[in-house]
């Protein structure tokens, strides 16, 4: 092989190397951000008002999902639902910033030789296992070793172009701090992703290539461009959402700023050449220094910082919100289906308490006969079949992604509960128009089947109460599963007693014709509403009694 072919062939194995790593990173942090998706929905429960607490949380999520920048954009997506304000917001980005150095200390410890045991034992689990939690920590395992095996095959194959005049130019010319920074910004700007490119930095140091002095300017750049991803990801978003992102920015152009003066004007490279001689451990060092001293000095500072975002995005955001819109989901939260999942049934909550104050805005239109309830219903039907058919698109982009056992279980019980809320939204609706006709031909029900109704009714809003209770709470209850089923069988009886007791008020003279009508249109639609909700409260659980009442409902 000549000289030229064995530079071409260094050169493809380098790239080679670089792909296993970057794809060894994806691998390992999808499979940390899946094996943790419960734990990660109730450390993200814990985000309060409190900037340190904020802080504490973005430090704890990177680390667990390696990824500042999908951090990021995840935050901006709560933002964007309504789900976090800019200043809460900010505290997680600047502990996300913190917590996405862990990687990179993990990097600079020399344990190569392990890796192709890792990646057999991870694939092997990958391959074989049937559970899917198994296979996320496969992939995990699995991730660790490619990193690494990427890594050190990089590495190798960078030592002998490192003599090369061209790559020492391009290495010295990085000296430069200001072209340092850029380089480091459009590096993470393509690759989207921090510790991805800070790992680079290391495997050019483990090779031989790159000093401390000539990377540390790249470091500080790769922390602005890494906010390019949530940048990109505000476009189109709210106010709140896009302040989020340029705060992110200002955050880490003035950490560099001020770093970049340490490094010109203080000893700073020195000190951490004289802490270590692994140039990996020292670019690790100096990316995890810059990270927790910027967030030391301008977390207390995050209020001016909200203030400069605020002056760069100006304006009021538009609190008059369509009706008709998604509260507690967006898009980008597609990049962390845990939480997609955790948003997604908070929607499903408030689709539910809609249902259920239509039922009971139908219900007093009936007997009050009154027509501005019935146009309330109608308002909040218009919301609900929305949501119906939002939340059912979101579900099936949610089913395509890969996802805990669990969460699987409940995205697909999920379809079936939305429709079980919505007929219930039809079925207030079919009130409400029994309360029109009843209005327009100003025709009233006698005492006795107001009472009758009023215990229907009474009985039906305790079914929905507690089914939609046992829902929310996303544990079986026995005790409450009972209680529904008992309900439930309940009103199938006094429905028919009560269907009894009026064919014989026609018999006497007691209910003329029209009256009638509605009033076994209404036993009707009372006991449908009751079934659909007896299935949402078994929606989690797979009881004979579920499948019963579904039986029963599809025939409508």
């Amino acid at each position: 092989m000549t000289f030229d072919q064995t530079v071409i062939m260094q050169i493809i194995l380098a790239m080679g190397g670089l792909g296993l790593f970057l794809y060894g990173m994806k691998l390992l942090g999808d499979g940390l951000e899946l094996a943790a998706g419960s734990k990660l929905r109730q450390i993200l429960e814990k985000i309060t008002s409190n900037r340190f607490l904020g802080a504490l949380v973005g430090v704890v999520v990177t680390a667990v999902i390696q990824s500042s920048t999908a951090v990021s954009v995840m935050v901006v997506g709560f933002v964007n639902a309504q789900l976090m304000t800019l200043s809460q917001a900010i505290g997680v980005i600047m502990g996300a910033t913190i917590g996405t150095t862990v990687t990179s200390l993990i990097l600079s410890i020399n344990i190569s030789q392990y890796m192709p045991i890792l990646i057999f034992i991870g694939a092997f689990m990958v391959v074989l296992s049937k559970k899917n939690n198994t296979k996320y920590i496969g992939q995990i395992v699995a991730g660790f070793g490619i990193l690494f095996f990427g890594m050190t095959t990089m590495s190798d194959n960078l030592k002998p172009l490192a003599a090369s005049d061209f790559f020492q130019s391009v290495i010295v010319s990085i000296g430069n701090p200001a072209i340092g920074i850029i380089f480091g910004i459009i590096f993470a700007g393509i690759v989207q992703s921090s510790s991805a490119t800070v790992g680079v930095l290391q495997a050019l140091g483990a090779a031989g290539a790159l000093a401390l002095p000539n990377a540390v300017y790249m470091v500080y750049g790769i922390h602005i461009g890494a906010c390019i991803t949530s940048v990109i990801s505000s476009i189109g978003a709210s106010k709140a959402a896009r302040r989020t992102s340029i705060s992110y920015v200002i955050f880490s152009f003035i950490g560099a700023a001020m770093f970049t003066l340490i490094t010109v004007l203080t000893p700073f490279v020195s000190w951490i050449q004289s802490v270590t001689q692994s140039v990996p451990l020292q670019i690790s060092l100096v990316h995890i220094i810059f990270s927790i001293v910027s967030t030391i000095i301008l977390l207390p500072c995050s209020d001016i910082i909200t203030k400069i975002a605020c002056f760069l995005v100006p304006g009021e955001e538009n609190t008059e919100k369509e009706a008709c819109h998604l509260k507690y989901v967006d898009e980008r939260l597609l990049k962390t289906p845990p939480i997609a999942v955790n948003q997604i049934t908070k929607e499903i909550d408030r689709m539910g308490k809609l249902s259920k104050k239509n039922f009971e805005l139908s219900m007093q239109a009936l007997l009050n006969l009154d027509k501005n309830l019935i146009e309330k219903v109608e308002e909040n039907e218009e919301v609900i079949d929305y949501l119906n058919q939002a939340i059912t698109t979101y579900l099936v982009k949610i089913n395509g992604l890969s996802l805990e056992d669990s969460d699987r279980v409940k995205i697909g019980s999920y379809y079936h509960v939305v429709s079980d809320m919505e007929r219930i939204g039809d079925h207030a609706e079919n009130i409400c128009e029994l309360a029109e006709m009843a209005i327009n031909k100003n025709e009233n029900f006698s005492n006795t089947a107001i009472n009758e109704i009023q215990d229907l009714k009474s009985l039906v809003a305790s079914i929905i109460e507690n089914s939609l209770s046992m829902f929310e709470s996303k544990h079986y209850d026995k005790k409450m599963a009972d209680i529904v089923s008992n309900t439930e069988q309940e009103i199938d009886d006094k429905t028919e007693l009560y269907k009894t007791n009026h064919i014989e008020r026609l018999s006497n003279g007691g209910c003329n014709a029209t009256v009638g009508t509605l009033f076994m249109e209404l036993l009707t639609n009372l006991e449908r509403i009751a079934d659909h909700s007896t299935n949402i409260a078994f929606s989690l659980n797979s009881n004979k009694k579920q499948a019963d009442v579904r039986v029963e409902t599809a025939a409508e």
